[in-house]
């Protein structure tokens, strides 16, 4: 698809053409991380160069928009349903939640709507689990590696290999990615069935076999206040119904505009780190090595998670 540019120098507003619909950029000169001088519009120009790869990361799932007006230093607030008024071009997905309210969420399925959304002041991006068609029954589960105080770098990478060897010895296929924070994402695609609490409940008892297995170095507490120190929480409750991680690709609110990139288990191990990636320089990764995570779309390869349930 082409790739939207917006024009050198562009301050203010503008109307950009994206795939053929027209969108309102606002506020490009405004500066989103002051220590960088990094601005709107640097970080929409961002996502419409990865939005080849990233849309199809994003299709036909409810997007929860974490917005940042007045860019990382800024107050940030949550929304889940679609502002009005929006394009009519715009998607929503209708999701009720337990108090029996019906929210629609906005859906991201082409560059134009990636792009309204994140002139929203939206930073990163935060998909649902499972697509639209059933909120409930998602096609991935992961893992969410997060470092306890006094815990390095390498202590999370650790850890991820060993995350991965637990699931590769159970014929799953593994995917990484920097979580662009502090942490690793390790994910595996599954047929569509289990709904999300089976999802979760597998999650769960793989975390705490890992703990027991590697108790010097991995915890899966979920109260802080328990969690030792020096460890990586294996968090398995980021499976629940209703919670998002950062998509892959996404930029975070973080200093150096870092990114949420697939990575392989082989440069994890080679010694990439979080800052390696970040807005200006991970398109043109994507350019040389395409898409790491392609494999998590192919449903060829999604595992069947109900022979463990």
């Amino acid at each position: 698809m082409p790739v939207p540019m917006i024009p050198a120098g562009s301050t203010g507003d503008i109307t950009l053409d994206a795939g053929g619909r027209e969108v309102r950029l606002t506020n490009l000169e405004k500066v989103f991380w002051p220590d960088a001088g990094i601005t709107k519009g640097d970080l929409i120009q961002y996502y419409a160069e990865v939005a080849p790869v990233l849309l199809p990361h994003l299709q036909d799932r409810a997007m929860v928009m974490k917005r940042y007006p007045m860019g990382i230093d800024g107050k940030f607030f949550f929304m889940k349903r679609a502002p009005e008024p929006r394009p009519e071009w715009i998607e929503t997905c209708p999701i009720e939640h337990g108090s029996g309210s019906i929210i629609d969420f906005p859906v991201i399925q082409d560059v134009a709507a990636l792009l309204w959304v994140i002139n929203l002041g939206c930073i990163d991006l935060n998909p649902w689990y499972a697509r639209c068609s059933d909120t409930d029954r998602p096609d991935y589960l992961h893992f969410d590696l997060d470092p306890v105080p006094e815990a390095s770098w390498e202590r999370v990478v650790e850890t991820a290999l060993l995350v991965r060897d637990a699931l590769v010895a159970l014929n799953m296929p593994v995917y990484a990615k920097t979580s662009g924070s502090k942490g690793i994402h390790v994910y595996v695609p599954i047929e569509r069935g289990p709904v999300q609490k089976q999802v979760w409940s597998f999650a769960k008892q793989l975390a705490r076999t890992l703990e027991s297995h590697a108790p010097h170095l991995i915890t899966a507490e979920y109260r802080i206040a328990k969690r030792p120190p020096g460890r990586v929480l294996v968090d398995y409750n980021q499976n629940a119904w209703g919670r998002t991680l950062a998509s892959v690709y996404s930029v975070r609110p973080r200093p150096g505009a870092t990114v949420s990139a697939p990575v392989t288990f082989g440069e994890l191990e080679a010694g990439v780190r979080i800052e390696d990636f970040d807005l200006f320089n991970v398109p043109g990764r994507v350019a040389r090595d395409g898409d790491l995570w392609a494999g998590m779309l192919d449903a060829s390869v999604h595992f069947d998670l109900t022979q463990y349930l």
